[in-house]
């Protein structure tokens, strides 16, 4: 396994998220996260969708968090990330700071 990985992500945060401001509610932002799990599955490009709808300033470079190690992301990130095959796309992950999907790119 190697120690460090590239990923890219979609955040939607909600109402009491981490660092939020978002307005929407938890199951609002549930549902559009899956929503937009959706597209991606249905062949629409993450990077668009990240610059589209990701609450994270990331989602103006297409969603990307360059490369991290272990240690550096909130656990079920990080989990999830190291986890994956390059290029893959997560199903929904919960973290305080709301809800993500992960592509992990390197």
């Amino acid at each position: 396994m190697s120690d460090t990985v590239s990923a890219s992500h979609i955040l939607l945060m909600y109402a009491g998220s981490m660092r939020s401001s978002a307005t929407r509610s938890k199951d609002d932002a549930k549902a559009q996260i899956e929503a937009l799990k959706a597209e991606i599955d249905g062949g629409a490009d993450f990077a668009e969708l990240a610059k589209q709808h990701s609450d994270c300033p990331s989602g103006a470079d297409g969603g990307s968090l360059g490369s991290f190690g272990k240690g550096q992301m909130v656990k079920e990130f990080e989990d999830t990330t190291f986890a994956m095959e390059v290029g893959a796309v997560s199903d929904v992950v919960e973290t305080a700071f709301g809800y993500h999907l992960i592509q992990r790119t390197g």
